[in-house]
């Protein structure tokens, strides 16, 4: 007869890497496919920058007290009143069951390119776990109606802003006589908005499980007192700089190319050439590259704990042979979901990099910056203010990238693209849901 508690502990570190894994390959996209699509960066680079910002998120910042069910979205100790002494290996096997759903469902949509949520992933298949295991009533369906609220309004909110802030750059950049000596002008403010938002979210985002860890609340007066400053400093730092790169790109004379025209070809008496164009986008690409660090730094700290929350739930139980509400999570955990990412993204992450950036609209270094940054002021508002659900990286960067879009008119989003993406977001929770209840009843039958 085989040893229970060695297979589980198998087990647990093989699903955990292969449910991590597969947020890499899928997720990845959320941060560097604006970047790669408007070719202010090679895929090559993207994996390199990505990988780097992804495992210091993950490592450094990544959840030290987690819940141990994702979402608190059953009690665990339930599995002991309910089963006694089986409690803790049936709790362990709900948990594996539910990385194994989530894992499968992930991987399944990023070999199609299809950008859909890890959180709901994760979600879908606790929720389907916890029903199977505990009983349709001690599920707590108003977190699952909160978080459906999120899937809903992230988009709508991020698109909205990608829609106002393109339409700005249009006005003020791209329309202008001289687009060049435009652009120059406004970057250096746009950079100190930047770092300011970015701070903002590695403070309120990148760093929450730190903060929590440490039992600070970053709004408390002095703290964030400290962090206003870091950010104005910050901003100025950059705006300085940003002026400094700026400085050398100028307008070239050329005749106008009707056929060479970029945003203001439908503008009527407007005719400014290809290469000015260029220069223009010129100015965008760091500003892009700036935010997509942020966000692969902050995605990597929050959703490491997609793989690692539910992984140490079930090591803690397995182990100690005890069910507590909070499970610490041991550092090798972190470093092995950080590492299961980074692969994941390096093996796969293409796949979805591809529908991002270049299958729903065409995308230019400042058509990329503008999902990018409304992608980033979107999190930071939903990390400080009280809007009462959780949102989707992955919901928040597509809305804003359709934002983008349809900023330039309907006819540049390739909407066959959009409704599958769509309908992969519709059943993402009831296909984790139903994966995770057969994989559940399997081990369940197999280890007992």
């Amino acid at each position: 007869m085989f040893d229970v508690q060695l297979v589980l502990t198998i087990l647990v570190v093989v699903v955990g890497f292969y449910t991590a894994w597969n947020i890499g390959a899928n997720d990845v996209a959320n941060a560097m496919g604006t970047s790669v699509g408007s070719g202010a960066l090679t895929l090559k680079q993207a994996v390199i920058i990505a990988a780097i910002f992804e495992f210091l998120g993950a490592y450094l910042a990544g959840a030290n007290v987690s819940e141990t069910v994702r979402k608190k979205l059953f009690d665990p100790v339930l599995f002991q009143t309910l089963y006694g002494q089986d409690g803790a290996v049936l709790l362990a096997c709900a948990m594996i069951a539910a990385l194994m759903a989530a894992g499968t469902w992930l991987m399944f949509a990023s070999y199609n390119g299809w950008p859909v949520s890890t959180t709901h992933s994760i979600v879908g298949a606790v929720v389907g776990v916890g029903a199977a295991a505990l009983g349709f009533d001690n599920v707590a369906w108003g977190k699952v109606g909160l978080i459906t609220a999120g899937w809903i309004a992230s988009p709508l909110l991020a698109g909205t802003i990608a829609f106002i802030l393109f339409r700005m750059l249009l006005k003020g950049v791209f329309y202008k006589k001289d687009p060049v000596e435009a652009a120059k002008r406004v970057a250096p403010y746009l950079a100190f908005v930047v770092l300011v938002v970015l701070v903002g979210v590695a403070t309120f985002k990148g760093l929450k499980p730190l903060w929590q860890t440490w039992g600070v609340d970053p709004l408390e007066g002095r703290v964030l007192l400290l962090v206003t400053c870091t950010a104005l400093g910050l901003g100025g730092v950059g705006m300085l700089v940003t002026k400094w790169l700026v400085r050398d790109i100028h307008s070239v004379q050329v005749s106008a190319n009707p056929l060479a025209q970029a945003e203001i070809s439908k503008t009527p008496g407007k005719s400014v050439a290809h290469t000015d164009m260029q220069s223009v986008e010129r100015v965008f690409v760091f500003l892009q590259i700036l935010t997509a660090c942020f966000v692969a730094f902050a995605h990597g700290s929050n959703d490491v704990a997609n793989a690692v929350g539910p992984m140490s739930a079930a090591y803690q139980a397995i182990s100690t042979g005890v069910i507590a509400r909070e499970a610490g999570v041991p550092a090798w955990t972190l470093a092995l979901g950080g590492l299961g990412i980074v692969t994941g993204l390096a093996m796969w992450g293409w796949r979805v990099i591809e529908t991002v950036g270049k299958r729903i609209t065409e995308l230019t270094p400042s058509r990329g910056f503008a999902a990018e940054f409304a992608a980033a002021i979107t999190i930071l508002l939903a990390s400080i203010l009280p809007l009462g659900f959780p949102i989707s990286t992955t919901h928040t960067l597509v809305g804003a990238v359709l934002g983008v879009g349809a900023a330039r008119g309907m006819a540049s989003l390739d909407l066959s693209v959009v409704r599958l993406i769509f309908a992969g977001w519709v059943i993402t929770i009831p296909v984790g849901a139903t994966l995770s209840i057969v994989f559940y009843h399997i081990l369940k039958a197999i280890l007992l």
